[in-house]
Protein backbone atom coordinates (compact mmCIF):
# COMPACT_ATOMS: atom_id res chain seq x y z
CA UNK A 1 0.00 0.00 0.00
CA UNK A 2 1.39 3.36 -1.06
CA UNK A 3 2.51 5.57 1.83
CA UNK A 4 3.85 9.10 1.58
CA UNK A 5 5.42 11.57 3.98
CA UNK A 6 2.94 14.38 4.56
CA UNK A 7 5.00 17.58 4.35
CA UNK A 8 2.57 19.32 6.68
CA UNK A 9 3.18 16.95 9.62
CA UNK A 10 6.23 14.87 8.68
CA UNK A 11 4.22 11.71 9.27
CA UNK A 12 4.15 8.70 6.95
CA UNK A 13 0.53 8.22 5.92
CA UNK A 14 -1.45 6.01 3.57
CA UNK A 15 -1.98 7.75 0.24
CA UNK A 16 -5.06 5.73 -0.66
CA UNK A 17 -8.41 6.36 1.03
CA UNK A 18 -9.62 3.74 3.46
CA UNK A 19 -12.85 3.23 1.55
CA UNK A 20 -11.09 3.01 -1.81
CA UNK A 21 -12.89 6.03 -3.23
CA UNK A 22 -11.78 8.60 -5.75
CA UNK A 23 -8.46 10.37 -5.02
CA UNK A 24 -7.78 13.88 -6.30
CA UNK A 25 -4.15 14.64 -7.16
CA UNK A 26 -3.72 18.40 -7.43
CA UNK A 27 -0.48 19.78 -8.85
CA UNK A 28 0.35 23.37 -7.84
CA UNK A 29 2.64 24.79 -10.54
CA UNK A 30 3.13 28.57 -10.54
CA UNK A 31 5.47 28.72 -13.57
CA UNK A 32 6.59 26.53 -16.49
CA UNK A 33 10.22 26.43 -15.38
CA UNK A 34 12.10 23.24 -14.57
CA UNK A 35 10.98 23.34 -10.93
CA UNK A 36 7.36 23.53 -12.05
CA UNK A 37 7.97 20.72 -14.52
CA UNK A 38 9.47 18.60 -11.75
CA UNK A 39 6.41 19.17 -9.56
CA UNK A 40 4.11 18.10 -12.37
CA UNK A 41 6.30 15.08 -13.14
CA UNK A 42 6.16 13.87 -9.54
CA UNK A 43 2.38 14.33 -9.62
CA UNK A 44 2.28 12.24 -12.82
CA UNK A 45 4.27 9.42 -11.23
CA UNK A 46 2.09 9.58 -8.12
CA UNK A 47 -1.00 9.16 -10.30
CA UNK A 48 0.59 6.18 -12.03
CA UNK A 49 1.41 4.54 -8.69
CA UNK A 50 -2.14 5.01 -7.45
CA UNK A 51 -3.61 3.62 -10.66
CA UNK A 52 -1.35 0.56 -10.59
CA UNK A 53 -2.75 -0.09 -7.12
CA UNK A 54 -6.31 0.17 -8.42
CA UNK A 55 -7.18 3.60 -7.01
CA UNK A 56 -9.34 5.83 -9.25
CA UNK A 57 -7.71 9.25 -9.68
CA UNK A 58 -8.88 12.71 -10.71
CA UNK A 59 -6.03 15.04 -11.70
CA UNK A 60 -6.12 18.83 -11.42
CA UNK A 61 -3.58 21.53 -12.36
CA UNK A 62 -3.71 24.84 -10.53
CA UNK A 63 -1.75 28.05 -10.13
CA UNK A 64 0.21 28.08 -13.37
CA UNK A 65 1.23 31.08 -15.42
CA UNK A 66 1.91 30.51 -19.15
CA UNK A 67 -0.11 27.32 -18.97
CA UNK A 68 0.17 26.54 -22.69
CA UNK A 69 3.97 26.57 -22.38
CA UNK A 70 3.81 24.30 -19.35
CA UNK A 71 1.51 21.86 -21.12
CA UNK A 72 3.80 21.72 -24.16
CA UNK A 73 6.85 20.98 -22.01
CA UNK A 74 4.93 18.45 -19.96
CA UNK A 75 3.64 16.62 -23.04
CA UNK A 76 7.19 16.31 -24.38
CA UNK A 77 8.17 14.61 -21.11
CA UNK A 78 5.30 12.13 -21.37
CA UNK A 79 3.33 13.73 -18.53
CA UNK A 80 -0.32 12.94 -19.01
CA UNK A 81 -2.72 15.92 -19.12
CA UNK A 82 -4.13 17.35 -15.90
CA UNK A 83 -7.44 19.20 -15.93
CA UNK A 84 -7.38 22.95 -15.45
CA UNK A 85 -8.82 23.80 -12.07
CA UNK A 86 -11.22 26.29 -13.62
CA UNK A 87 -12.57 23.63 -16.00
CA UNK A 88 -12.96 20.89 -13.42
CA UNK A 89 -16.11 22.21 -11.77
CA UNK A 90 -17.05 21.30 -8.20
CA UNK A 91 -15.46 18.45 -6.32
CA UNK A 92 -16.47 14.94 -7.27
CA UNK A 93 -16.88 13.72 -3.71
CA UNK A 94 -13.33 12.47 -3.56
CA UNK A 95 -12.29 10.43 -0.54
CA UNK A 96 -8.70 11.69 -0.52
CA UNK A 97 -6.86 14.78 -1.75
CA UNK A 98 -3.10 14.81 -2.44
CA UNK A 99 -1.43 18.16 -3.11
CA UNK A 100 1.91 18.15 -4.97
CA UNK A 101 3.74 21.45 -4.72
CA UNK A 102 7.11 23.14 -4.69
CA UNK A 103 9.06 23.24 -1.46
CA UNK A 104 9.08 26.63 0.23
CA UNK A 105 12.30 26.50 2.24
CA UNK A 106 15.05 26.42 -0.37
CA UNK A 107 16.31 28.60 -3.18
CA UNK A 108 16.43 26.63 -6.43
CA UNK A 109 19.11 26.29 -9.02
CA UNK A 110 17.97 28.54 -11.85
CA UNK A 111 17.57 27.55 -15.46
CA UNK A 112 16.41 30.84 -16.94
CA UNK A 113 18.09 34.13 -17.86
CA UNK A 114 18.49 36.65 -15.05
CA UNK A 115 15.33 38.48 -16.14
CA UNK A 116 13.37 35.30 -15.50
CA UNK A 117 15.41 34.05 -12.54
CA UNK A 118 13.47 31.93 -10.12
CA UNK A 119 13.81 32.74 -6.46
CA UNK A 120 12.38 30.83 -3.56
CA UNK A 121 9.55 33.31 -3.29
CA UNK A 122 8.93 33.33 -7.05
CA UNK A 123 8.85 29.58 -7.37
CA UNK A 124 6.53 28.86 -4.56
CA UNK A 125 4.35 31.92 -4.09
CA UNK A 126 1.62 31.63 -1.48
CA UNK A 127 -0.03 28.71 -3.21
CA UNK A 128 3.01 26.58 -4.05
CA UNK A 129 4.41 27.17 -0.58
CA UNK A 130 1.24 25.82 0.89
CA UNK A 131 -0.58 29.07 1.54
CA UNK A 132 -4.21 28.71 0.63
CA UNK A 133 -3.92 24.92 0.35
CA UNK A 134 -6.28 23.40 2.85
CA UNK A 135 -7.08 19.81 3.64
CA UNK A 136 -5.55 16.73 2.17
CA UNK A 137 -1.95 15.56 2.20
CA UNK A 138 1.09 17.37 0.79
CA UNK A 139 4.01 16.08 -1.23
CA UNK A 140 6.69 18.74 -1.48
CA UNK A 141 9.22 18.79 -4.31
CA UNK A 142 12.60 20.51 -4.16
CA UNK A 143 13.66 23.04 -6.80
CA UNK A 144 15.37 21.99 -10.03
CA UNK A 145 17.18 23.88 -12.76
CA UNK A 146 19.11 23.42 -15.98
CA UNK A 147 22.54 24.86 -16.62
CA UNK A 148 22.65 27.78 -19.02
CA UNK A 149 22.86 26.61 -22.61
CA UNK A 150 21.42 23.14 -22.00
CA UNK A 151 19.14 22.52 -24.96
CA UNK A 152 15.74 20.91 -24.61
CA UNK A 153 14.15 19.16 -27.59
CA UNK A 154 11.84 16.26 -28.25
CA UNK A 155 14.74 13.83 -28.62
CA UNK A 156 16.18 14.62 -25.19
CA UNK A 157 12.85 15.02 -23.39
CA UNK A 158 12.69 11.47 -22.03
CA UNK A 159 16.31 11.79 -20.90
CA UNK A 160 15.30 14.87 -18.91
CA UNK A 161 12.43 12.88 -17.42
CA UNK A 162 14.88 10.16 -16.33
CA UNK A 163 17.39 12.70 -14.97
CA UNK A 164 14.66 14.37 -12.89
CA UNK A 165 13.38 11.04 -11.56
CA UNK A 166 16.83 9.65 -10.74
CA UNK A 167 17.31 11.86 -7.69
CA UNK A 168 15.14 12.05 -4.54
CA UNK A 169 12.36 14.58 -4.95
CA UNK A 170 13.47 16.36 -1.78
CA UNK A 171 16.96 17.05 -3.15
CA UNK A 172 17.62 20.37 -4.89
CA UNK A 173 18.75 19.51 -8.38
CA UNK A 174 20.77 21.29 -11.06
CA UNK A 175 21.28 19.44 -14.32
CA UNK A 176 23.98 20.03 -16.90
CA UNK A 177 24.66 18.68 -20.37
CA UNK A 178 26.64 15.76 -18.91
CA UNK A 179 23.66 14.71 -16.78
CA UNK A 180 21.34 14.62 -19.79
CA UNK A 181 23.95 12.80 -21.89
CA UNK A 182 24.32 10.13 -19.18
CA UNK A 183 20.54 9.74 -19.02
CA UNK A 184 20.35 9.42 -22.81
CA UNK A 185 23.04 6.74 -22.75
CA UNK A 186 21.20 4.79 -20.06
CA UNK A 187 17.92 5.01 -21.94
CA UNK A 188 19.54 3.81 -25.15
CA UNK A 189 21.14 0.88 -23.32
CA UNK A 190 17.94 -0.11 -21.56
CA UNK A 191 15.77 0.23 -24.65
CA UNK A 192 18.20 -1.84 -26.66
CA UNK A 193 18.32 -4.49 -23.95
CA UNK A 194 14.51 -4.58 -23.65
CA UNK A 195 14.19 -5.00 -27.42
CA UNK A 196 16.60 -7.93 -27.26
CA UNK A 197 14.93 -9.52 -24.22
CA UNK A 198 11.57 -9.28 -26.02
CA UNK A 199 12.83 -11.84 -28.57
CA UNK A 200 13.50 -14.41 -25.85
CA UNK A 201 10.97 -16.85 -24.35
CA UNK A 202 8.68 -14.98 -21.97
CA UNK A 203 8.98 -15.50 -18.24
CA UNK A 204 7.18 -14.12 -15.19
CA UNK A 205 8.65 -11.41 -13.02
CA UNK A 206 10.36 -13.17 -10.11
CA UNK A 207 8.37 -12.59 -6.94
CA UNK A 208 11.34 -11.07 -5.04
CA UNK A 209 11.91 -8.57 -7.87
CA UNK A 210 8.24 -7.58 -8.03
CA UNK A 211 8.22 -7.21 -4.25
CA UNK A 212 11.31 -4.98 -4.38
CA UNK A 213 9.77 -2.74 -7.04
CA UNK A 214 6.51 -2.35 -5.17
CA UNK A 215 8.27 -1.84 -1.84
CA UNK A 216 10.36 0.95 -3.42
CA UNK A 217 7.59 3.01 -4.91
CA UNK A 218 5.14 2.34 -2.10
CA UNK A 219 7.70 3.69 0.38
CA UNK A 220 7.16 7.43 -0.10
CA UNK A 221 7.26 7.11 -3.90
CA UNK A 222 10.98 6.28 -3.93
CA UNK A 223 11.59 6.33 -7.68
CA UNK A 224 15.42 6.29 -7.40
CA UNK A 225 15.09 2.97 -5.55
CA UNK A 226 12.91 1.64 -8.38
CA UNK A 227 15.65 2.55 -10.85
CA UNK A 228 18.16 0.80 -8.57
CA UNK A 229 16.13 -2.42 -8.78
CA UNK A 230 16.20 -2.20 -12.58
CA UNK A 231 19.97 -1.79 -12.57
CA UNK A 232 20.31 -4.93 -10.46
CA UNK A 233 18.01 -6.88 -12.78
CA UNK A 234 19.98 -5.67 -15.80
CA UNK A 235 23.18 -7.30 -14.53
CA UNK A 236 21.63 -10.24 -12.66
CA UNK A 237 23.00 -13.65 -13.52
CA UNK A 238 19.85 -15.41 -12.33
CA UNK A 239 16.93 -13.52 -13.94
CA UNK A 240 16.13 -14.95 -17.42
CA UNK A 241 15.92 -12.52 -20.33
CA UNK A 242 12.17 -13.03 -20.74
CA UNK A 243 11.65 -12.16 -17.08
CA UNK A 244 13.89 -9.11 -17.45
CA UNK A 245 11.64 -7.91 -20.25
CA UNK A 246 8.51 -8.34 -18.14
CA UNK A 247 10.20 -6.57 -15.21
CA UNK A 248 11.15 -3.52 -17.25
CA UNK A 249 7.74 -3.33 -18.96
CA UNK A 250 6.03 -3.51 -15.56
CA UNK A 251 8.24 -0.85 -13.96
CA UNK A 252 7.73 1.43 -16.95
CA UNK A 253 4.04 1.67 -16.10
CA UNK A 254 5.28 3.81 -13.22
CA UNK A 255 8.32 5.44 -14.83
CA UNK A 256 6.89 6.38 -18.23
CA UNK A 257 10.30 6.16 -19.94
CA UNK A 258 9.16 4.32 -23.10
CA UNK A 259 11.49 1.44 -22.32
CA UNK A 260 9.72 -0.83 -24.84
CA UNK A 261 9.91 1.74 -27.64
CA UNK A 262 12.58 -0.03 -29.71
CA UNK A 263 10.93 -3.45 -29.84
CA UNK A 264 10.75 -4.57 -33.47
CA UNK A 265 13.03 -1.81 -34.74
CA UNK A 266 15.75 -4.14 -35.88
CA UNK A 267 17.80 -4.16 -32.69
CA UNK A 268 20.13 -7.17 -33.00
CA UNK A 269 19.37 -10.14 -30.78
Amino acid sequence: MLRITDARTGDSVTATPARRGLTRVQAHVPRPDTTGLRVLLIADVLVRALEIGGTPVWTVLTGSERRAELRARAAALGIRPFEDEGDSGPGLGEAQVLHVLGRADARPATDDPPSDEVTSGDVTGDEAAGGGVTGGLRLEVAPAGLDSGVAEDDESATALRLALLARPRGETLRLGAADLAAAEDQLARWRGAVATWATRPSGPIPDPVRDQLRAAWEDDLDVPAVLGVLRKVETSGTVPDGARFETYAYADRLLGLELTRDIGRGVPA
